[in-house]
């Protein structure tokens, strides 16, 4: 897996929910997550994305 991009790892270290359930993920899934964080623009858009993560509702593909 590839390296967590800084805002992302620490949105998920204050998730723990969050951290489990991407830790969880298979590895092309996780791949794509990462890839989406790359366009999240704000401290308060990752840690929305993040939370959306914990309950399993992400909304992208």
């Amino acid at each position: 897996m590839e390296e967590l991009p800084l805002g992302f790892g620490m949105a998920l270290a204050q998730h723990p929910q969050a951290m489990e359930h991407f830790c969880a993920m298979p590895e092309n899934r996780q791949k794509q997550i990462i890839a989406h964080t790359h366009s999240i623009q704000s401290k308060q858009e990752m840690h929305a994305f993040v939370q959306e993560l914990a309950g399993n509702t992400t909304s992208f593909s």
